[in-house]
């Protein structure tokens, strides 16, 4: 009787005894995949330090030109939109400066989980463009940062001259927790989620980095150098995994809270995004947006899809200089005294 009772122990232990393998052999793969993508896109440009940590940057462009802000998206890093329209915008003489957003590139995960606000983000990089003695500027938020550059205008008005917000997420969507499979909803769970950054997330995000890429460019096809230049591994790192899927997953909230304030905004505002976005789709949240943002100028690109700042950055770069002429034009308006 004693051995059939050790035999089902035994049976009943297996399961155990394979998962905790599994995460063990997941932790080391994490340690070995976070040391390479480390080594291999090493920090691009100054840090700048603020309560709490420091905040890294990308920087290109005369130091006396007009500053430019670029901010990106989920699953992204600083390089993303100064490769794609930021080093474009520095030859054209703008001072660009793309931040790495808390928690992604080289920057710190500040505040920790309450860091997925983006009014906490704007905090930040409010703070940091102080200290650089920059602003106002002309502030570009591509996709999830669209509500970051939003949170920036609505509580540091002070850093910023205008808005150019592409495939920008914005105004209040539905919280589809519900609808996910009881794994995932598991998976999303504060202690769940750091194990599993930690351990099988980053190869298993590794794996479907490349079908992500294709995706996200849909329906134009995947640019081959994307990876490289937009140093795009860096995610697969297991801190900014965890950042990742906490900011994605407090965004709901957070758009419902800043959006009834949008109509405060005065600052000349762009909102550029493609008609064929998949990912954010323009009917829902660019158009939307547009209208209740007072005077904003609405432009929507046909056939494009998410990634704007690639398959058509020279449009998009066009559209920038002209915000910073419009910009110009309000300032020189303006009575001396109010300057």
């Amino acid at each position: 009787m004693t051995r059939v009772f050790a035999v089902l122990l035994t049976i009943l232990a297996l399961p155990f005894a394979v998962a905790g393998l599994v995460l063990a052999v997941g932790a080391l793969a994490s340690l070995a995949i976070s040391l390479r993508v480390g080594s291999a896109h090493p920090p691009a440009g100054p840090f700048v330090a603020v309560t709490g940590g420091r905040l890294a940057t990308i920087q290109d462009g005369p130091a006396d030109g007009p500053p430019v802000v670029l901010l990106h998206g989920a699953s992204a890093n600083a390089s993303d939109p100064m490769e794609g329209i930021g080093r474009r915008l520095a030859a054209q003489g703008f001072r660009v400066i793309a931040f790495d957003r808390p928690g992604f590139g080289w920057s710190d995960r500040i505040a920790g989980a309450e860091a997925a606000a983006p009014s906490v983000q704007a905090r930040l990089i409010a703070e940091a463009l102080a200290r650089m003695g920059v602003g106002p500027a002309l502030v570009f938020g591509h996709s999830w940062a669209g509500s970051l550059a939003l949170a920036l205008a609505l509580d540091h008005p002070e850093r910023v001259s205008a808005l150019a917000l592409a495939a920008p997420v914005a105004m209040p969507m539905p919280d589809r927790m519900p609808d996910l499979p009881w794994y995932w909803k598991l998976a999303v769970k504060p202690p769940v989620a750091w194990l599993l950054s930690r351990t099988i997330g980053p190869p298993l995000a590794q794996h479907f980095l490349s079908e992500a890429a294709r995706r996200v460019f849909q329906p134009q096809a995947a640019n081959p150098d994307y990876p490289d230049l937009a140093r795009a591994d860096l995610v697969l790192r297991p801190g900014t995994l965890l950042a990742n899927v906490q900011d994605l997953l407090g965004l709901s909230a957070a758009l419902a809270t800043q959006s009834p304030r949008y109509r405060t905004i005065h600052v000349p505002t762009l909102v550029i995004s493609g008609e064929a976005d998949p990912i954010v789709r323009s009917d829902t949240q660019a158009v939307p947006l547009a209208q209740v943002i007072p005077g904003a100028r609405l432009v929507l690109l046909p056939g494009v899809g998410h990634m704007l700042q690639y398959v058509a950055a020279e449009r998009v770069t066009e559209e920038i200089v002209r915000l910073s002429g419009e910009v110009k034009k309000s300032v020189s308006a303006m009575p001396a005294a109010t300057r």
